[in-house]
């Protein structure tokens, strides 16, 4: 694997779930119905599924039978995406799901053989400008729609703001665009990238977008991303620990009153493939 190990608690993620869910762009699920099989089970590969959120979003609001191949490199995230399923699509047809241990960045045209939709979520942005690339292709090559949502755009809105904001934020970017041993991260770059690269495979790519909007109801997230966002700040630019310890405090003694709003912007996309006379008589079956 190129891409840095990055492991994603599952507790983080099941915090997180709810406010992905609210995220996501719905106007993209209307494109993509016009553009799935007609009639026929559907199969979706989720990639990065982690613990299944994609499929407990999703599979509800597409009808017809649904057969989920979810992808992941941590067994335990697995594990939790096969016991915590989907419910019934729209119109109340089987949900089913089958885990595939696997590095989604070593994917070949075989592993997506036969799919009716791809998907992943927050995948983007920590993934290398090569392996992006080589996961377009693979993609691509797959000839059905992609779905990629939630990826970071680096916009970041505190309300009320402060002075350090933005100077944490930079910091933050710049951390998501570090360079690892496998290459530079893409970071906030990487929606950018990901439409270029399609673009240039002849598909086209439809981009909205999707922020998280916290305020006291998502306390504790927005407490735990906060946390988060300025320890990787000062991870990536030492000087700023001594001066965000005050910081800090303050801003989460304002997560706990219930009085800091927090926007954190993402893009959602979805890729539509070029129609040939093939995928248009597929479609309409």
């Amino acid at each position: 694997m190129i891409v840095e190990d990055i492991r994603v608690s599952w507790g983080w993620l099941a915090l997180r779930e709810a406010a992905d869910a609210a995220a996501r762009a719905p106007a993209l699920i209307e494109h993509l119905g016009r553009h799935l099989p007609a009639t026929g089970r559907r199969v979706i590969h989720d990639l990065g599924c982690g613990t299944g959120a994609m499929g407990r979003w999703l599979a509800p609001l597409l009808p017809g039978p649904q057969h989920w191949v979810v992808h992941d490199r941590d067994a335990d995230l697995l594990e939790i995406a096969a016991a915590d399923l989907p419910g019934p699509a729209a119109d109340g047809a089987a949900v089913t799901v089958e885990t595939r241990q696997s590095d989604i960045t070593r994917l070949h045209a075989g592993d997506l053989a036969g799919a009716t939709l791809i998907t992943a979520s927050a995948l983007l942005d920590i993934l290398t400008g090569d392996e992006l690339a080589g996961l377009v292709a693979v993609c691509a090559g797959a000839g059905c729609p992609v779905l990629l949502t939630l990826s970071v755009v680096g916009r970041v809105d505190l309300t009320p703001a402060d002075p350090l904001d933005s100077r944490v934020a930079a910091a933050f970017d710049a951390h998501q665009r570090r360079v690892t041993e496998g290459g530079r991260l893409l970071g906030p770059d990487a929606v950018g990238v990901a439409v270029d690269e399609f673009g240039r495979l002849g598909a086209e790519v439809l981009v909205r977008p999707s922020p998280w909007r916290l305020d006291a109801a998502q306390g504790d997230l927005a407490a735990e991303w906060f946390i988060g966002w300025v320890g990787a700040a000062c991870e990536q630019q030492v000087e700023l620990a001594a001066e965000t310890g005050t910081y800090a405090r303050r801003r989460l003694a304002e997560v706990t009153a219930g009085r800091l709003a927090v926007t954190v912007d993402h893009a959602d996309l979805l890729v539509l493939p070029r129609r040939t006379p093939s995928t248009l008589m597929k479609a309409r079956r």
